[in-house]
């Protein structure tokens, strides 16, 4: 895409993003720490990662074939 537009039109497509990055709204990590926390928290009992995925719904689970080679 860049290869079809020239210097200028980059340019203005660099300084309309910038813009847009200087207008967002900036909060402190500190701020956003807690509710981080909280969503993570709140979805801890249903995380596969950390619950677990039960073996009837686990897809890659079941019968361990051989291999065979001829």
């Amino acid at each position: 895409m860049a290869r079809d537009m020239s210097d200028k039109e980059i340019l203005k497509m660099e300084l309309e993003q910038l813009k847009k990055e200087v207008s967002t709204p900036r909060t402190a990590v500190s701020a956003n720490c807690a509710d981080t926390i909280a969503y993570v928290e709140g979805l801890l009992p249903s995380d596969p990662l950390i619950k677990g995925v039960p073996d009837d719904k686990n897809p890659y689970k079941g019968d361990k074939g051989g291999c065979t080679v001829t």
